[in-house]
Formats: C-alpha cells, sequence, structure tokens
C-alpha cells in the first residue's frame, strides 16, 4: 500500500477540500454528495450498512458475481468456474489467474480461503452468511481450502440448494483480501482486523485513499486491474446528509451526483436540464422493529394495532415519492417467493379497537430511534403525529447512522425506525433474519433481526432452514410465501415501504450503474462527456 501513498496527495487535497469552493469538478474525477455516516469499519468481513457495501462494492473483487439486469445469471469474478458434488456438498472453484492486489501480490486460491475463513474466525455481523453453511472456528480451516494456488474447495454441512451456496458468496463476505498483507498487520491474534477496519487490502477497480469517519470518503482507480482500468481517476465522496444541501451542490455543478435528494428536491430539479436522473428498484425495505423486551409492544394486540397506525399511502406519495412503493412483506417484489399482497391500511378506528382489546385504551408512552436524515425523521414525526390521534406518545431519539445502528444491535431500543437490504439475491436472505432465530438470549450468536428485536420466532426458524433444502423452485416458492404470511400476521416488523434509489447527475456524467443492492452500485464504468 505504501507505494501508492505519493501520487494520492492531490486526490486527497480534493477530498477534504469544501466542495463549495470548487467551479466545477475535474474531468477525471466523479464527486457525490452521500448521507455515508453510517460507515462503520471498512473491513469486509465487518462491514454490515448500506454505505460500506458500496464501499466494499467498489474497491474488493469477490469470487462471484450476478448480472445487474437479471440477477438470476451469475457469473464468475475471481472464480473463472465452479463444480458442485454430485452430493450437492462440495463446491470446487477454479480461481482466475493474472490478478494482482494493490500491494503487487498475486492473488491465489489460499487468499480466497484464508478470506471466507477469517469472516467466520473473526465472527462479526455477517459472519452468519456463511456460518450457516456448518462452517465454525473450530472446522472452517478443514472446510474452507485450497488444494493448489487455483483452486479453492468448499465443504457446506448439507445438500443445499445450490443458487443459495452461490449467491452468498456474491456478498461482502465473499470479497478477498491480501492474505499477506493483512497478516502483516496482525496484532494479538486479531487477523488484522484492527488494520483493515481503515486501511486496504484488495484487489477491486478502486483502491481506499482516505476515509475520514462521517466526513468524506476518498478513491483512486487501480491502473492495474485485471478486468481494465476505471475511467475515473479519483472518487470523492462527501458525507452530506442535508437534501436541500446536495442539491444545491449539484445545482451549483460543485458535485457530480446527489445520492439523497428528497421528493421536494426532486420535484425542484425537474425542470433542469443540466441535471438528469437514474433510478433502480432495490431490494431495500423500510421498517419499524418493535423490542418485544417492551411491556407494551410485546402484546400481539399493539403490535396489530401498530400495522394500522401507518399511513401508507400518504408518506409513499408525499415523503418517498418517486422513491418508494408500498410493500409490507419480508422479501422484495422480485425476489423468488415474494409475497406482494399489502393487507394493511391507515384505519385509526381499527387501531383504537385493538388497543381496548389489548388493555391500553389510552396510549402509551414509547421511543423511536430515528437517524437523523430528512426522510427517515419525515417518516418518524408522520407516525408520531398518527400514533398520537390513538393515545401513542412516541418519543423521537435522534441520532447518526452508526449511534442508531449500535443501539438497535444491542436491543437496547424500544423501537427503531430504518432500512433493511438483502445481502444476497436468495430469499433466505431476508427470512433468515425476519423469519429465523435460533437463540433469543442476549448472548446469542446468531443476532439476526428477530433477535435484535428479542422476537422467539418459535417453528418458523425450523421452516426456514427446511426452505434452503428445496431444490424445487416452485415448492420453495411457497413455502417462503407461507413464512411471510406468518411473520406479516405475527411478527414484531411493521414493513411498510420498497425502495427506488434515485440518483441525481449532472448532464456529462454517464454509465453510473444503480444496482439491486447497494454493493451491486457501481463507478468504474463512468465516463463524462
Amino acid at each position: 500500500m505504501r507505494k501508492f501513498i505519493a501520487g494520492l496527495v492531490m486526490g486527497t487535497a480534493l477530498a477534504t477540500a469544501p466542495l463549495m469552493a470548487q467551479a466545477e469538478t475535474p474531468k477525471n474525477a466523479l464527486v457525490m454528495a452521500f448521507a455515508i455516516d453510517d460507515i462503520i469499519t471498512l473491513d469486509p468481513a465487518q462491514i454490515f450498512e448500506f454505505s460500506g457495501a458500496e464501499y466494499a462494492g467498489n474497491t474488493y473483487d469477490r469470487l462471484i458475481g450476478f448480472d445487474n439486469d437479471d440477477v438470476s445469471k451469475i457469473y464468475g469474478v475471481i472464480a473463472e468456474s465452479w463444480d458442485v458434488s454430485e452430493d450437492g456438498k462440495t463446491f470446487t472453484f477454479k480461481i482466475r489467474d493474472g490478478i494482482e492486489f494493490a500491494s503487487g501480490n498475486d492473488l491465489t486460491a489460499e487468499d480466497a480461503a484464508f478470506s471466507l475463513q477469517r469472516v467466520i474466525l473473526l465472527d462479526q455481523s455477517p459472519a452468519f452468511i456463511l456460518g450457516q453453511f456448518g462452517f465454525t472456528a473450530d472446522n472452517v480451516k478443514e472446510k474452507i481450502y485450497a488444494t493448489d494456488d487455483s483452486t479453492l474447495v468448499m465443504e457446506v454441512d448439507q445438500p443445499y440448494a445450490p443458487s443459495f451456496v452461490l449467491y452468498c458468496l456474491t456478498a461482502g463476505v465473499g470479497a478477498v483480501v491480501d492474505k499477506e498483507e493483512v497478516l502483516a498487520h496482525e496484532v494479538d491474534g486479531d487477523l488484522g482486523h484492527e488494520w483493515l477496519k481503515t486501511n486496504y487490502a484488495g484487489s477491486g477497480p478502486f483502491k481506499l485513499n482516505k476515509w475520514t469517519a462521517g466526513e468524506s470518503l476518498s478513491l483512486t482507480a487501480n491502473e492495474d486491474y485485471w478486468d481494465g482500468a476505471p475511467a475515473m481517476k479519483r472518487v470523492i465522496i462527501q458525507s452530506v446528509k442535508e437534501a436541500a444541501a446536495q442539491q444545491l451542490l449539484l445545482e451549483k455543478g460543485d458535485i457530480d451526483i446527489a445520492r439523497n435528494l428528497e421528493a421536494d428536491q426532486l420535484a425542484s430539479i425537474s425542470g433542469n436540464d443540466d441535471i438528469k436522473l437514474l433510478s433502480k428498484g432495490k431490494g431495500a425495505l423500510w421498517y419499524l422493529g418493535l423490542s418485544q423486551k417492551n411491556e407494551y409492544l410485546s402484546n400481539p394486540k399493539v403490535r396489530e394495532a401498530l400495522k394500522y397506525l401507518v399511513d401508507y399511502k400518504g408518506i409513499s406519495e408525499t415523503i418517498l415519492a418517486g422513491r418508494s412503493q408500498i410493500h409490507q412483506a419480508f422479501l422484495p417484489e422480485g425476489f423468488l417467493g415474494a409475497y406482494n399482497e399489502n393487507p394493511y391500511s391507515l384505519d385509526i378506528e381499527k387501531a383504537k379497537s385493538l388497543l381496548a382489546e389489548a388493555g391500553y385504551p389510552d396510549g402509551f408512552s414509547v421511543t423511536m430511534d430515528t437517524r437523523n436524515t430528512t426522510s427517515i425523521m419525515a417518516m418518524a414525526q408522520s407516525i408520531q403525529a398518527t400514533w398520537a390521534q390513538v393515545g401513542i406518545n412516541l418519543e423521537i431519539i435522534p441520532g447518526d447512522g452508526k449511534q442508531t445502528l449500535t443501539k438497535y444491535r444491542a436491543r437496547q431500543h424500544d423501537i427503531y425506525i430504518g432500512r433493511w437490504g438483502p445481502d444476497y439475491q436468495d430469499p433466505h436472505t431476508n427470512a433468515s433474519t425476519f423469519a429465523w432465530n435460533p437463540d433469543n438470549s442476549d448472548d446469542a450468536a446468531a443476532k439476526p433481526l428477530a433477535w435484535r428485536n428479542s422476537w422467539d420466532a418459535g417453528d418458523l426458524t425450523a421452516k426456514t432452514d427446511a426452505a434452503t433444502l428445496e431444490r424445487d423452485d416452485a415448492k420453495r416458492a411457497a413455502m417462503y410465501v407461507d413464512l411471510q404470511k406468518d411473520v406479516l400476521e405475527n411478527g414484531p416488523f411493521v414493513i411498510m415501504f420498497q425502495e427506488t434509489e434515485i440518483a441525481s447527475m449532472r448532464g456529462n456524467v454517464n454509465n453510473f450503474v444503480l444496482g439491486p443492492s447497494f454493493d451491486n452500485n457501481y463507478y468504474r464504468y463512468v465516463t463524462k462527456d
């Protein structure tokens, strides 16, 4: 990494300079305003946030990927090809020759094996994506290994649907890190984790230049990238949370892309010929998580009442106008087995009746942890006003992305409002978090959304596991529909909307890619007129 530092001085200066001082952006740099305050780490074995996932998707290569326009088409990235054994339990990958890390080290099957092993050994938030295949700290080195420089073997514990296994390797945990570089920074057996939280050891089209938490992130092009160097030599992301500020920067030409414009800003720029919009349906869902440790929220009648106390239509047509559709089941539209019926709508009288049945005719007081971005705060305030009509006093507790997520992951909330995005394109990605919770204790190893909300999912856990072993797509889809109906009726989630992401761009920006997941938003193809 050291040999690249001298060449990055200009990029660092630009990334840290006030954007308002710029007359225009450089022709060879992509400059964005984007709320990236949710980034907690840059280690792909730990990244589990939207902005962090996008960073990793542009800086690290994975074993395999999928076509953004047809996710059923899986293709090799680092893995040139693969085979699945007849019993469905052994996956053998042929590693592509000629890939180098930023350090100059050759990428081999040993790096791939180490990277997957490292995910399990570090046991950070996304480790369950691989751990669900029977890998543990005790067995992972025997189950995931390289037989030579170009052959990686992965032995899973059951004959899962092959697409399920492969889709999991398209997730962030499938990123391959430079074993030699990472271990050179190991401290007290941490596998280089503390160092990689703020540094880089990948082979992707871009390399880390500098990250200043909550402020900016800058990348520089990998000129030796095996699949062709990016046209943009730098990517500079300034963390700007206010949508109005992003709009002003975009209109002045101080940035190329604004990533978080709200309905008001989108309407305002609609007549500006210098700006164009790019949209893509995402798998991300807006939802409320209701802690079952709270005496009120643990009452099933209260949970049902709250599902009738959201102005779904109003929020979708105003706060999230053009950026969402009403969707109340945990599988996004477009996924195998997605249930696209929306049984709940705003019904104050129905909610009052349910609260009376629950024993709370006069309501109660509760708090909601809310990331302080424009859309989320506006949604929270809408819900607050609606709930006041039935006597529920909702206190909004604002915080940045890191603060609210950290509290949520520690089960210290009453209600959490936020987004959930799928980690991979198989339906198990959401079933395994909304409908699966094998251990509801505070010190559980697995911590899905059901666990975060202290919900014992009962027999849904076993049903979720069973769906991963079904190889008939039609039968498997039916199993997921049943799971969604159960969670809709009984779960501690008020799922509200499915997101449409919009990038607002200067007219000279071309080929920016929005994908179905945030780690499939790509910078490498961008050009400027």
